[in-house]
């Protein structure tokens, strides 16, 4: 049997996922386990790399290669993809150890001193001219200057700084790269007009020796290693791409790489990709390299959306139980509640900015908010009020995508596509349709893609063949002069919020530590 099966491992916020496809996309295998995610004090998110990414592949790797079965055999792999969380920042030391939890993409806000000392050090304007995007609790650059000063001693064992996806690869292969992608975030280290690392910017951040070697999703870096086959059950000499963040590989799995194709995720975090024919340059959005060499796109994020649905799944039960079927059927609860209460939750309005905010407001500060409280007010009132401040969040993102370049199809993708209502909500607030693939697996599936093209079996073009669509969800014009009104409600709330929850903010974080 030819070797033409394409392993793809995504590690996320709260989950890693794989899947074995053919080379025709067809899934013969899939595997899943549950992550963990540490928050050391208001504004910090950490996971570490050893027992939460490197457990999590060797978990669902080890799954996948069982379920193959008699008919199939490890062998059979021809090359592995890989995507996580991103971007994010680990360092490792002369033994290639982990020096420290990793420090995790927007939603760990603890560089906004650093943040501020770069602008003030280059100019905000020189800032966007050099990176294409302003600084955020989205970049690296910051992150590593503040490992450097708080931390000094691990900085000083360190020999390699890089992401979870260029971590995961290095254990795979013992090779050390990261796609231009990722590295796009590495701001003010990172040279996008040039595609390559820059020492211009890079006094009192780090010396660019330290950072992986560049390069493409789809190229090769290097084969899996004895020891890590022992522990994945990947066969010894297996091709291991360099891979790239989730949100990009969740654009691929859905087929949305074409000028005008808007992928939507529903995941833990919200993330939008847009693909442009040239880059753009639109603050506070991120304009970045895309999956393959001469492509682009422009990048949002939303700091808390299937993390806060997932919160209120914990927080509102006083059961006591744990569990991935518990958890479950708390969503399915919360969800029939929820869909009982009218637009507009019966003045409930909500600020999902649990986590501060990225995209479009870039408030590492901004902290939830629940407006118009009152004693006939249900569990499921609070739970749909979540679901449409999420909903006006991405309406928030989508229109300032659009101003910049032509949207001409929106493709949702990730766990919340489960949930027809809240797709249909979120259609409705935005007044967007959106397709729906067959397969929404996600990352994963993107990353068996990205690997099949690596070994040269696929062609980017052969995409549509791989992806294809079974439903769209379509706006209720009826609800968008109601919606239209509560979107501008969203905005005032947080404009008039903001300077008390900016003192509340900082009050937590001076008592939280640095």
């Amino acid at each position: 049997m030819s070797r033409e099966l394409f392993l793809g491992v995504d590690i996320g916020t709260y989950s890693s996922k794989g899947v074995v496809t053919d080379a025709g996309g067809a899934i013969v295998a899939t595997a899943s386990t549950p992550n963990t995610v540490d928050f050391p004090t208001p504004g910090q998110a950490e996971q570490d790399p050893e027992h939460v990414w490197w457990a999590g592949l060797c978990e669902v790797t080890r799954r996948l290669v069982e379920q193959l079965g008699a008919s199939r055999s490890p062998d059979d792999i021809a090359a592995v993809g890989i995507s996580a969380i991103g971007p994010c920042m680990v360092p490792m030391d002369s033994k290639s150890q982990p020096l420290r939890p990793g420090i995790l993409y927007g939603i760990d806000t603890r560089a906004v001193c650093e943040i501020e000392e770069i602008e003030d050090t280059l100019g905000p304007d020189e800032l966007l001219g050099w990176s294409r995007m302003e600084l955020s609790s989205q970049a690296i650059g910051p992150k590593i200057a503040w490992y450097r000063r708080n931390e000094p001693d691990l900085f000083g064992l360190t020999l390699r700084i890089g992401t979870a996806t260029s971590y995961l690869v290095f254990r795979l292969t013992g090779e050390f790269a990261i796609d231009h992608h990722q590295a796009a975030h590495f701001i003010p280290l990172y040279d996008p007009a040039n595609q390559c690392w820059s020492e211009r910017y890079s006094a009192g951040i780090c010396d660019i020796k330290l950072l992986p070697k560049l390069g493409w999703p789809t190229d090769i870096a290097g084969a899996v290693l004895e020891e890590a086959a022992i522990q994945t059950g990947i066969p010894r000499g297996t091709p291991v791409t360099i891979g790239t963040v989730d949100a990009l590989s969740e654009a691929v799995s859905v087929g949305a790489i074409d000028s005008g194709d808007l992928m939507i995720m529903y995941g833990s975090t919200g993330f939008f990709i847009l693909t442009t024919n040239e880059p753009v340059v639109r603050t506070p959005l991120w304009s970045l390299p895309g999956a393959f060499p001469k492509s682009n796109v422009l990048a949002a994020g939303m700091a808390t959306t299937g993390a806060l649905t997932r919160w209120l799944a914990e927080f509102s039960f006083d059961d006591g139980v744990e569990g991935k079927d518990e958890i479950a059927s708390r969503y399915e609860t919360l969800f029939n509640e929820a869909e009982q209460v009218a637009p507009g939750s019966d003045g409930l309005l909500m600020l999902p900015y649990f986590s501060g905010e990225r995209t479009p407001i870039n408030d590492p500060l901004a902290r939830g908010v629940i407006a118009g409280l009152s004693l006939a007010h249900t569990r499921g009132h609070v739970f749909r009020a979540a679901l449409e401040g999420i909903a006006f969040g991405i309406r928030h993102n989508l229109e300032y995508l659009a101003e910049e370049a032509p949207v001409v199809r929106c493709v949702a993708v990730g766990g919340g596509t489960q949930s027809q209502s809240w797709l249909q909500l979120v259609t409705d607030v935005t007044g967007r349709a959106q397709l729906l693939p067959d397969q929404t697996v996600g990352a994963s599936y993107g990353d068996a893609f990205l690997a099949a093209i690596g070994t040269g079996v696929r062609k980017i073009r052969d995409l549509p063949d791989w992806v294809r669509h079974r439903d769209e969800i379509r706006p209720d014009v009826d609800q968008k002069p109601f919606y239209d009104v509560r979107f501008r409600e969203y905005l005032d709330l947080y404009n008039a919020t903001r300077p008390v929850v900016h003192d509340l903010a900082n009050d937590t974080a001076g008592k939280g530590g640095s």
